[in-house]
């Protein structure tokens, strides 16, 4: 079709640090995992925790 729309899907990763609450929303990494540990917190000393792994899809 000559009008018809690409989509594309992205795969997204959540993080919340386990000390003060924060998310985050990041692009998927290779082995993450949900409730892994993954990162140290930009707001506090915590630690956060894969709490969502997801896609989103973008129509071009």
């Amino acid at each position: 079709m000559i009008f018809s729309k690409k989509k594309i899907t992205t795969v997204c990763t959540v993080e919340q640090c386990v000390k003060c609450g924060t998310l985050t929303k990041r692009k998927f990494h290779d082995g993450d995992v949900l409730f892994k540990e993954s990162s140290k917190c930009n707001s506090c000393d915590g630690f956060t925790r894969i709490e969502k792994i997801f896609g989103e899809t973008v129509e071009q």
